[in-house]
């Protein structure tokens, strides 16, 4: 959890949020549920606490779970449906096979709402919800959420192919499908910030190890005792779906400790240590490492932004029954 010693700096922190964020976007509302489903909050926190009780990597779990959500034709849960007849959904795309958590977590949190408040509480403002608590709840920031998404009505496992970024991807690629989803630069540096929580499966860094771009050898940016461990951890052959610590710093905690590690050349992802290979970036990296509560503002800043992108809302979409397939008869 952040030091005692910062707290004073909370309530102006919050108040910086609540000015950054509009009172509404389109058809959100900070109060949407609160006639409606008063008990939502509580509903929320109290599976949210149940989940990380019995499994510290939920968190991690669900803040992806949103994050892979959103960049793939916007917030709309559509990364909880299964696979129907008509279209072949986004859980066994790519980057989500056998990778995605979390399903059962926001399945627990639907089944309770729907028996206090019937197909009311859309699938993706549970998820959107559920990110922030797991946040608050490792140690991280607050910031206030805009309610009344509505539910898409399909997914696409080639969209998320498409759509998602990849830890093998050059840092351009990565920030041009930002920028597809109106986000920017900082955004990049910020929400990869989330890697603060978390594992890797040993797949997706691997490469860096053993023969690092055909050359036969490691990464050489990588540091040295940390290269023994994670060969030790992951050897070449047989590995590929062992977990290992995103952060070994801070592992279940959210914190800057990510930013600190890239400055030690100890990011594990090939994806994360590139920040540090453009200027902007590694001058953000920088900065977010000396300075917790900036990381937490922009943190905060990037999740608004992220909640809001290409979100139903009115008419369009519908509220799921159940998250994980749509209610055909609407």
């Amino acid at each position: 959890m952040a030091s005692s010693s910062l707290f004073p700096c909370l309530t102006v922190f919050f108040c910086m949020i609540s000015i950054m964020a509009p009172l509404t976007a389109g058809q959100l509302d900070y109060s949407y549920y609160d006639r409606a489903c008063p008990v939502l909050p509580r509903i929320i926190r109290w599976n949210v606490w149940s989940a990380l009780r019995n499994d510290s990597r939920i968190a991690a779990s669900l803040l992806r779970l949103h994050f892979h959500d959103c960049f793939v034709n916007g917030c709309d849960g559509s990364v909880l449906l299964d696979d129907t007849n008509d279209f072949k959904g986004e859980k066994n795309a790519a980057p989500n096979r056998n990778s995605v958590r979390g399903f059962e977590t926001i399945d627990n949190i639907k089944a309770d709402l729907e028996r206090a408040c019937p197909l009311t509480v859309s699938c993706v403002d549970i998820l959107t919800l559920a990110a922030r608590e797991v946040v608050v709840m490792s140690g991280g920031p607050f910031w206030p959420v805009l309610l009344g998404r509505r539910d898409g009505l399909t997914a696409s496992e080639k969209a998320a192919n498409d759509q998602l970024p990849s830890p093998f991807e050059p840092l351009d690629k990565i920030a041009a499908k930002f920028t597809d989803k109106g986000l920017d630069l900082r955004d990049v540096v910020v929400l990869s910030g989330a890697h603060t929580i978390g594992f890797a499966q040993c797949f997706t860094f691997k490469r860096r190890l053993f023969n690092y771009q055909d050359s036969g050898k490691p990464d050489p940016i990588l540091d040295s005792s940390m290269l023994s461990n994670l060969q030790s951890t992951c050897p070449e052959e047989g590995s590929n779906t062992k977990i290992t610590p995103l952060d070994i710093q801070s592992v279940t905690r959210f914190d800057n400790a990510y930013y600190r590690n890239l400055m030690n050349n100890t990011g594990l992802l090939e994806s994360d240590q590139a920040l540090m290979s453009n200027s902007e970036t590694a001058d953000m990296v920088k900065s977010y490492s000396l300075y917790p509560y900036l990381f937490y503002q922009d943190f905060a800043a990037s999740m608004v932004k992220l909640g809001n992108v290409g979100v139903l809302t009115g008419e369009t979409g519908q509220i799921r029954k159940v998250c994980g397939s749509v209610n055909y008869y609407y």
